[in-house]
């Protein structure tokens, strides 16, 4: 038997199987992804809490709210297991690549959903945890399904993923009310130039598994380019909206105006030359837009 090298630590074999195990596991509520559910559950909280901040309850909101979320993503993924297999940014993903039973992988997102629900009965209310189911039905039921038949199952995703600073708000706040549809409505509107990019960079892989989007519908991508253009711009009206229903100051006007004609800027630039490079450049700023936004939400709001 050879021995370790100086300096380091032999891991038992059995431990290096469960560590593997449990990574796979992590994978399945796409926690990178879900990040941003986590940041804009919180924002929503903060800045829908009308009866003074608690931390406790705004941290229990946000597990909750992501438990919710990995576990969606990880049904989700039991779903899509054979499509996933077809293309090559996701075949490697636990499921297809049969590292995690289909069985084990829907008990366990069942087993998240279920906690998330529970957490947001508990702590929150009830209006949060219906939003919060809601949530599941239309990604799970209506929205996956759709993929595999309709472009437009975009905008239906796009209801689910706008939910969770919703659920926040109204975890914090009691109600939905003007403050919480903003929030609500820039996601959603947010989301679109987002997937667009996502859509041509990985058109590809979306034509071999057979999922009708726009780049493989109309492989010029000039559609691609003017929905990403049209909610860009429709986005940058709407994130201001904070301002005019008094969440925010006139400070987060200046902000979430400059952050949206940058992201405008890169949507058009998209759509004028429709390349890889240039929708790899409009979602990195997708990526980096709505943290700044939330950051500018809450600064002023200190």
């Amino acid at each position: 038997m050879k021995q370790a090298r100086a300096g380091t630590v032999a891991m038992p074999i059995g431990t290096g199987r469960a560590l593997a195990r449990a990574a796979d596991y992590v994978s399945l509520v796409k926690p990178r992804l879900n990040l941003l559910v986590v940041l804009s559950s919180g924002v929503g909280y903060y800045l829908g809490a009308s009866r003074g901040f608690d931390v406790q309850l705004m941290l229990e909101a946000i597990l909750g709210t992501a438990f919710v979320a990995g576990g969606a993503a990880a049904l989700n993924q039991v779903y899509e297991r054979d499509t996933d297999a077809l293309m090559r940014r996701t075949r490697l993903r636990p499921l297809p690549d049969g590292r995690v039973n289909p069985s084990d992988a829907r008990v366990f997102g069942l087993l998240l959903a279920a906690c998330g629900l529970c957490i947001l009965a508990m702590r929150a209310n009830v209006l949060a945890t219906a939003l919060a189911a809601a949530t599941l039905v239309v990604y799970l039921i209506v929205y996956t399904p759709m993929k595999r038949r309709s472009a437009r199952a975009t905008l239906v995703g796009a209801v689910p993923g706008a939910l969770p600073p919703l659920i926040g708000w109204t975890a914090g706040h009691g109600s939905v009310s003007t403050g919480g549809a903003a929030l609500f409505a820039i996601v959603f509107l947010w989301q679109i130039p987002h997937f667009m990019a996502i859509a041509w960079m990985y058109r590809d892989d979306y034509r071999a598994a057979g999922f009708p989007l726009l780049p493989v519908q109309e492989p010029d991508g000039r559609r691609t380019g003017r929905q990403a253009v049209l909610y860009a711009g429709a986005l940058l009206a709407v994130s201001i909206a904070p301002a005019g229903v008094r969440i925010d100051s006139w400070r987060y006007a200046v902000c979430a105006l400059g952050l949206g004609v940058a992201l405008v800027w890169l949507a058009a630039r998209f759509a004028a030359i429709r390349s890889d490079q240039t929708a790899r450049t409009l979602f990195l700023g997708s990526i980096i837009y709505l943290p700044l936004l939330w950051t500018a939400m809450i600064w002023d709001k200190l």
